[in-house]
């Protein structure tokens, strides 16, 4: 069964107890009578064996319970569907969820029970991806406010095949998910990338692959009560929707993941390299064989996630116009660095009128309807938040 945001069962936590889910199973989401859910077994095709992909893990659930981390129950050594013996759709069982993708899969911690997420990298090439993200995730970085790359929080290497590495880190969500709805969520989403992009440059790293699959964020404050990692959709227990707050009254923060394009530069080397970048191809330089500065890629590349992500798609932000086009100007040697494009947003930023913050963002494309609708939720939301400062005394 692929990967998708389903419903997950909770009436056991451990699958493999098919008696005991059984007996409760009439009280459970997606229990059906016996007839049909032999039918949708056979209908659905639910694999009942590790897809290829799944089973390095597998091959190495002892040695990641021997490191503090515990996979789902599906990756156990001998694992058994749990819905073969039960009278419940299988999209209801935790164990009929493989993986969103091949080299990352979450676990629990056995030390807290936290949720983890551990990639497995497995690069075709030697890349410094490890070190580098290593490197500034450390101790003495980590203290740096404006540092938004992703936290390590463990390390090792594959016990079978010398080449792979495991690196673990918080689970985090795509940056835009849930939606952005207000003009200063989007502010602050800005500043905090440019601020990301900067540090990484004063770093002498540059990413490489600054584009919008890239870029996650910390959603605690607008998920307090967590997500489930596949089912992303859903509370942990995988059957509850979503509620998330609203980004521009809990602020998120926003983090830079995947290093396996950047480099790190020597302090003083010239910033003229060849054969550097990822997903974006729309950079100018990369038309030409001359070398180029990849620390300006990196201007680029964010300039048009700023462009494609929201000029293009919402209303209302023309003050990111002048930052875009510097951002992408065509000939790299006359693009703005890191430092000036913050300088250039930072003056910007403080003409922004700050009544402008909570108005709501519209999308481009919407119907008349639809700018109805959404405009009602929004006002009432806002009276809402008023109140509660009203009632509060601020």
């Amino acid at each position: 069964m692929a990967s998708k945001s389903l419903p997950l069962s909770v009436a056991s936590n451990n699958p493999g107890s098919s008696s005991k889910a059984a007996a409760s199973s009439s009280k459970r989401p997606g229990s059906i009578p016996h007839d049909l859910a032999v039918e949708v077994r056979e209908w659905h095709q639910f694999q009942t064996v590790l897809r290829k992909h799944e089973v390095a893990w597998r091959d190495r659930y002892s040695f990641l319970l021997s490191r503090g981390y515990r996979l789902r129950f599906r990756y156990e050594p001998g694992w058994s569907p749990s819905w073969l013996n039960l009278d419940v759709d299988p999209a209801y069982c935790d164990d009929s969820i493989d993986m969103v993708l091949p080299m990352v899969l979450d676990a629990e911690r056995i030390s807290d029970g936290a949720t983890v997420c551990i990639k497995r990298i497995d690069p075709k090439e030697i890349t410094a991806e490890v070190k580098i993200a290593k490197y500034l995730s450390s101790v003495e970085l980590s203290r740096d406010s404006k540092n938004h790359c992703v936290t390590i929080w463990d390390h090792f290497k594959d016990p079978i095949l010398p080449k792979v590495e495991f690196i673990v880190m918080r689970p985090l969500r795509r940056y835009a998910d849930p939606e952005f709805g207000a003009v200063g969520e989007v502010v602050d989403f800005v500043t905090q990338l440019i601020e990301g992009m900067e540090f990484m440059h004063k770093h002498h790293v540059a990413h490489g692959d600054l584009t919008t699959q890239n870029i996650m964020m910390d959603a605690r404050p607008i998920l307090p009560s967590g997500w489930h990692f596949i089912a992303h959709n859903c509370t942990q227990d995988g059957v509850t929707p979503l509620s998330p707050l609203a980004r521009i009254d809990y602020p998120v923060r926003y983090i830079i993941i995947d290093f396996d394009c950047s480099v790190q530069l020597s302090p003083g080397q010239p910033h003229l390299i060849t054969n550097f970048g990822g997903r974006d191809g729309d950079p100018p330089e990369y038309k030409s064989r001359d070398p180029y500065d990849p620390f300006k890629i990196d201007v680029f590349t964010l300039g048009n996630v700023f462009f494609k992500d929201f000029y293009k798609v919402y209303e209302g932000l023309d003050f990111l116009a002048g930052l875009i086009d510097i951002m992408k100007t065509p000939n790299f040697r006359q693009r703005p660095d890191a430092e000036a494009a913050m300088k250039y947003w930072l003056n910007v930023r403080s003409h922004i009128d700050v009544g402008r913050a909570r108005w709501r963002l519209q999308k481009r494309n919407e119907t008349l309807g639809e700018r109805v609708v959404y405009g009602a939720v929004a006002f009432a939301r806002e009276g809402v938040h008023r109140m509660k400062h009203m009632l509060s005394g601020e």
